[in-house]
Protein backbone atom coordinates (compact mmCIF):
# COMPACT_ATOMS: atom_id res chain seq x y z
CA UNK A 1 0.00 0.00 0.00
CA UNK A 2 2.75 2.70 0.76
CA UNK A 3 5.36 1.18 -1.17
CA UNK A 4 6.55 -2.32 -3.21
CA UNK A 5 4.84 -5.31 -0.93
CA UNK A 6 4.44 -3.76 2.14
CA UNK A 7 1.16 -4.82 3.44
CA UNK A 8 0.45 -2.07 6.75
CA UNK A 9 -0.41 0.77 7.18
CA UNK A 10 -0.32 0.58 11.13
CA UNK A 11 -1.19 2.49 13.93
CA UNK A 12 -0.16 0.20 17.01
CA UNK A 13 -3.10 -0.48 19.17
CA UNK A 14 -6.51 -0.92 19.73
CA UNK A 15 -6.75 2.73 21.52
CA UNK A 16 -4.78 4.54 19.19
CA UNK A 17 -6.89 3.17 16.73
CA UNK A 18 -10.38 4.47 18.27
CA UNK A 19 -8.73 8.16 19.19
CA UNK A 20 -7.81 8.20 15.15
CA UNK A 21 -11.31 6.88 14.11
CA UNK A 22 -12.86 9.45 16.74
CA UNK A 23 -10.94 12.35 14.93
CA UNK A 24 -11.81 11.41 11.43
CA UNK A 25 -15.86 11.56 13.31
CA UNK A 26 -15.02 15.04 14.94
CA UNK A 27 -13.89 16.49 11.91
CA UNK A 28 -16.55 15.03 9.35
CA UNK A 29 -19.82 15.85 11.55
CA UNK A 30 -18.62 19.34 12.79
CA UNK A 31 -17.15 20.57 9.07
CA UNK A 32 -20.22 19.04 7.69
CA UNK A 33 -22.37 21.47 10.09
CA UNK A 34 -20.17 24.70 9.49
CA UNK A 35 -19.65 23.81 5.91
CA UNK A 36 -24.08 23.56 5.86
CA UNK A 37 -24.21 27.08 7.46
CA UNK A 38 -21.50 28.54 5.36
CA UNK A 39 -24.09 27.45 2.40
CA UNK A 40 -26.86 29.06 4.33
CA UNK A 41 -24.87 32.40 4.82
CA UNK A 42 -23.46 32.43 1.23
CA UNK A 43 -19.82 32.21 2.12
CA UNK A 44 -18.78 28.60 1.02
CA UNK A 45 -16.93 30.16 -1.57
CA UNK A 46 -14.79 32.17 1.00
CA UNK A 47 -11.10 31.22 2.00
CA UNK A 48 -12.63 29.68 5.31
CA UNK A 49 -14.84 27.39 2.85
CA UNK A 50 -12.30 26.20 1.50
CA UNK A 51 -10.65 25.17 5.04
CA UNK A 52 -13.22 23.50 5.80
CA UNK A 53 -13.75 21.72 2.73
CA UNK A 54 -10.54 20.64 3.32
CA UNK A 55 -10.85 19.70 6.98
CA UNK A 56 -13.99 17.50 5.79
CA UNK A 57 -12.08 15.75 3.07
CA UNK A 58 -9.10 14.80 5.49
CA UNK A 59 -11.74 13.45 7.78
CA UNK A 60 -13.34 11.92 4.98
CA UNK A 61 -10.16 10.23 4.39
CA UNK A 62 -9.60 9.02 8.00
CA UNK A 63 -12.55 7.04 8.16
CA UNK A 64 -12.11 5.52 5.05
CA UNK A 65 -8.82 4.39 6.28
CA UNK A 66 -10.10 3.13 9.69
CA UNK A 67 -13.65 2.11 9.40
CA UNK A 68 -12.66 -1.22 7.32
CA UNK A 69 -11.60 -2.50 10.43
CA UNK A 70 -13.40 -1.81 12.51
CA UNK A 71 -15.56 -5.45 12.63
CA UNK A 72 -12.77 -6.56 13.15
CA UNK A 73 -11.04 -4.69 16.10
CA UNK A 74 -14.59 -4.85 17.72
CA UNK A 75 -15.20 -8.28 17.69
CA UNK A 76 -11.35 -9.23 18.06
CA UNK A 77 -11.11 -11.22 14.86
CA UNK A 78 -7.76 -11.08 14.30
CA UNK A 79 -5.18 -12.90 11.95
CA UNK A 80 -1.47 -14.20 13.44
CA UNK A 81 0.97 -14.40 10.58
CA UNK A 82 3.85 -16.32 11.71
CA UNK A 83 7.02 -17.67 9.85
CA UNK A 84 10.50 -16.74 9.62
CA UNK A 85 11.42 -13.02 9.57
CA UNK A 86 14.22 -10.43 9.29
CA UNK A 87 13.79 -7.40 11.43
CA UNK A 88 15.54 -3.91 10.31
CA UNK A 89 15.42 -0.71 12.32
CA UNK A 90 14.40 2.51 10.35
CA UNK A 91 15.36 5.94 12.22
CA UNK A 92 14.00 9.21 10.90
CA UNK A 93 14.37 12.53 12.63
CA UNK A 94 12.85 11.72 16.35
CA UNK A 95 10.69 9.02 15.21
CA UNK A 96 11.49 5.13 14.30
CA UNK A 97 10.23 1.85 13.04
CA UNK A 98 10.80 -1.28 13.07
CA UNK A 99 9.76 -3.62 9.88
CA UNK A 100 9.32 -7.07 10.20
CA UNK A 101 9.79 -8.71 6.89
CA UNK A 102 8.11 -12.61 7.00
CA UNK A 103 10.73 -14.42 4.91
CA UNK A 104 8.56 -16.70 3.30
CA UNK A 105 6.38 -14.43 1.68
CA UNK A 106 8.00 -11.22 1.42
CA UNK A 107 5.05 -9.59 2.98
CA UNK A 108 6.21 -6.56 5.67
CA UNK A 109 4.57 -5.59 8.91
CA UNK A 110 5.82 -1.77 10.06
CA UNK A 111 5.43 -1.39 13.81
CA UNK A 112 6.41 1.87 14.81
CA UNK A 113 7.14 0.10 18.80
CA UNK A 114 11.11 -0.81 18.32
CA UNK A 115 11.59 -4.33 19.88
CA UNK A 116 15.05 -4.38 22.05
CA UNK A 117 16.95 -6.95 20.29
CA UNK A 118 20.66 -7.78 21.40
CA UNK A 119 20.81 -7.58 16.83
CA UNK A 120 18.61 -6.23 13.60
CA UNK A 121 19.43 -6.64 10.06
CA UNK A 122 18.49 -9.44 7.41
CA UNK A 123 21.46 -11.75 8.33
CA UNK A 124 19.72 -12.18 11.85
CA UNK A 125 16.45 -14.25 11.51
CA UNK A 126 13.51 -14.47 13.97
CA UNK A 127 10.95 -16.48 14.32
CA UNK A 128 7.92 -14.26 14.57
CA UNK A 129 3.95 -13.89 15.01
CA UNK A 130 2.77 -10.94 13.76
CA UNK A 131 -0.97 -10.21 14.80
CA UNK A 132 -2.99 -8.21 12.28
CA UNK A 133 -6.95 -7.11 11.57
CA UNK A 134 -8.76 -9.40 9.37
CA UNK A 135 -8.76 -8.75 5.45
CA UNK A 136 -12.24 -7.30 4.55
CA UNK A 137 -14.02 -7.19 1.22
CA UNK A 138 -13.08 -3.21 0.66
CA UNK A 139 -9.34 -3.50 1.45
CA UNK A 140 -7.27 -6.75 0.36
CA UNK A 141 -4.60 -6.25 3.03
CA UNK A 142 -4.66 -6.64 6.77
CA UNK A 143 -4.25 -3.07 7.93
CA UNK A 144 -3.61 -2.99 11.71
CA UNK A 145 -1.27 -4.47 13.29
CA UNK A 146 -2.37 -5.01 17.32
CA UNK A 147 1.31 -7.22 18.84
CA UNK A 148 4.19 -9.13 17.58
CA UNK A 149 5.75 -11.48 18.90
CA UNK A 150 9.56 -12.99 18.63
CA UNK A 151 11.10 -16.38 19.32
CA UNK A 152 14.75 -17.77 18.95
CA UNK A 153 14.63 -18.99 15.67
CA UNK A 154 16.13 -22.00 16.36
CA UNK A 155 15.09 -23.22 19.87
CA UNK A 156 11.62 -21.23 19.17
CA UNK A 157 12.00 -19.45 22.69
CA UNK A 158 9.85 -16.44 23.38
CA UNK A 159 12.45 -13.33 23.12
CA UNK A 160 9.96 -11.16 23.48
CA UNK A 161 6.04 -10.09 23.15
CA UNK A 162 4.06 -6.83 22.35
CA UNK A 163 0.28 -6.92 22.55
Amino acid sequence: MLQGNIQQLYIGSEELYYIVLSIGLLLVLSQAVLLIFMYQDKELLSFDGFKSLFAFLIGVLILAVTLPSLKSIIQKEYDVISGDCTIEVDSFGRSASATFEMIETGEQYIIYDIPELDAYGKSIPYYCKVTVTKENMFIKENMFNMGYEIYDVKSRKLLLKND
